[in-house]
């Protein structure tokens, strides 16, 4: 049987230009595409490079921290039910059955007892609020100790400072719904602080309660705060953020092959996102485990809010502890003025103290790119012990929050440790202002030897432990060069970062001129910011250490190599190839 060939091919070619039928996945993306014009922006982003490090989780943990909140939340929303109306209860938890109760308080009881998954679900939703704010002061402690705060990322760095702010208020206002006695109480607590303020105070407790403490529209109105206004504001926030970082490029660690101008890690398709998206999964299930087997607000024991009733050791959540520790040390100050009393033992440290920290923590890059006059644009991160004077300050406000924060419990401590309460006020009154200053200069110090500890090991290597007997009787121990991936790491810094501090301009007789004093004030903060500062060895000097270590090297392998024949050195025998292990 004869084939004819040309009818062969031309069978091939006409079925080879029949276009495949796409698929309906591809014919929607088609379509979507050529309307939004997605697959060209998309198509960059998905490819943005992330360095990896575990540092930047802590970033993370509060983003999947928030959306466990979110989670949560919707489910609350569904059975709480935030009205003050007054109700009798008689549902499962006996003990407060037949008590009058507010229908707040009646719902979170019916959540934690009758709703299947409930209290699970409260739990986890508390949980999550306090691993949100732990992880937000967490990663801006990050942020600052490595510099990512800099130019270009001021902005970020404010955004990042209202999250935290907002973060803080949606705690509070979160804790305050069910309207038991311990969230009632520190409502009445915000009442008299709105009240503490000249003026105003008196017509913005009236305005938020509707009327005299506590009325009937606190719960509704904290409830549309809670849910819709900081969540709102949070998301925003969130988003910029986010976009922020992809439009300044994540900052990395200093390392081989990594510069101002690049970034080396995993894309974002498809590692990162799997890494990501991984670590939500953690988050998510650490938050569960916490809320099915650790016990937080058990509104039942507390009871429902009565004016007249305060819980014993009531204390607020942690993240609303250090002004109420600055509220319980401040000593006893009023004054008095044609018939009005100003509280200043109320309004100084609840209404004027947290204003002023976070005003400077909101200020914190623009104050040190002022003091520098650094203008330069940073992607690369520094090692806290390179830049000791920020380092110093920020361990000075850890060390205030921190006092403050063991203020805002003085009085279990107390209890626990069977000590006075007057004598810890005291203490902690002179602490919180002694406690920084001694913390400020001991970390500098530190910061500046752990400098001097890596020119050390730059110049003459790490220690072996070895232990080597010179001919004369002495004893040194052996050094080895740091791996050259440690060195680039190591060296990675400008030495710019210790500038030679500037002199007084002269005019044209060759008189100083006369600073401003906001000129002289900053010469002198930039004085001390690097006055003492070890700068990274130069080149000259990495090289004549290198040079110095080669012949260290090759007389040991020549004395090592006498001692083994038996050779003597000035009458005596040579002992210098004897090496001593130690336990270093």
């Amino acid at each position: 049987m004869s084939i004819d060939m040309n009818k062969v091919a031309t069978s091939n070619t006409t079925s080879a230009a029949i276009p495949r039928k796409p698929s309906k996945v591809g014919a929607v993306a088609t379509w979507v595409d050529d309307r939004l014009g997605l697959a060209t922006s998309m198509k960059k982003q998905i490819r943005k490079v992330f360095p990896d490090h575990w540092s930047f989780m802590l970033g993370e943990i509060a983003l999947w921290s928030f959306v466990v909140l979110l989670l949560t939340g919707v489910f609350l929303t569904l059975w709480f039910t935030p009205s003050m109306g007054e109700v009798q209860y008689n549902g499962s938890y006996d003990q407060l059955r037949g008590i009058h109760m507010s229908e707040a308080y009646a719902s979170s009881l019916k959540l934690s007892f009758d709703v299947r998954g409930g209290l699970l679900m409260r739990q986890m939703h508390h949980w999550s609020a306090m691993l949100f704010v732990a992880a937000m002061m967490i990663h801006l402690l990050r942020v600052f100790f490595t510099g990512a705060h800099r130019k270009p990322r001021e902005l970020n760095w404010v955004i990042g400072c209202l999250l935290l702010l907002l973060g803080t208020l949606e705690g509070f206002t979160g804790y305050s719904l069910p309207d038991d006695l311990l969230s009632g109480t520190g409502i009445r607590a915000a009442d008299g602080f709105m009240k503490s303020m000249p003026v105003v105070g008196t017509y913005m407790s009236f305005f938020l309660f509707g009327g005299e403490f506590p009325g009937e529209a606190i719960i509704p109105r904290l409830f549309t705060i809670h849910v819709l206004l900081i969540p709102g504001l949070l998301l925003a926030l969130i988003a910029a953020h986010m976009l922020l970082l992809v439009y300044h490029k994540h900052t990395q660690w200093p390392g081989p092959g990594r510069t101002e101008q690049n970034v080396v890690g995993y894309p974002m398709l498809p590692v990162y996102a799997a890494k990501a998206g991984g670590f939500f999964f953690i988050v998510f299930g650490v938050t569960a485990m916490m809320g099915g087997l650790l016990s937080i607000n058990p509104v039942w024991k507390f009871g429902p809010y009565d004016p007249t009733k305060v819980t014993a050791g009531s204390q607020p959540d942690w993240y609303m502890g250090w002004p109420d520790g600055a509220l319980r040390i401040m000593p006893g100050i009023e004054s008095h003025f044609w018939g009005h009393t100003l509280s200043w033992n109320v309004f100084l440290p609840i209404i004027v103290l947290p204003g002023l920290m976070f005003t400077i923590l909101l200020l914190l890059p623009f104050i040190e790119a002022w003091v520098t006059g650094d203008k330069r644009e940073h992607h690369l991160l520094q090692r806290p012990r390179n830049a000791p004077t920020r380092t110093a300050t920020m361990v000075a406000l850890m060390t205030f929050y921190g006092l403050m924060w063991a203020a805002g419990g003085n009085d279990i401590i107390a209890i626990t440790l069977h000590l006075s309460i007057n004598q810890i006020t005291y203490f902690l009154r002179g602490a919180v202002f002694i406690g920084p200053v001694v913390a400020f200069l001991i970390t500098r110090r530190w910061c500046i030897s752990l400098q001097r500890h890596d020119e050390g090991v730059l110049l003459h290597g790490y220690e072996t432990g070895i232990i080597m007997r010179s001919p004369e009787g002495g004893y040194t121990e052996k050094h080895l060069p740091i791996s050259p991936a440690r060195a680039y790491t190591m060296t990675a810094r400008d030495r710019e970062e210790v500038p030679v501090l500037e002199t007084l301009e002269t005019d044209e007789n060759g008189v100083p001129k006369k600073r401003s004093p906001l000129a002289g004030l900053r010469y002198r903060i930039r004085t001390l910011m690097y006055a003492d500062n070890i700068q990274k060895p130069t080149a000259e000097e990495l090289e004549a250490a290198q040079h110095h270590a080669e012949h260290e090297h090759d007389l040991q392998a020549a004395l090592d190599g006498h001692a083994a024949d038996g050779h003597q050195f000035d009458g005596h025998h040579a002992v210098e190839g004897e090496t001593l292990r130690g336990d270093h």
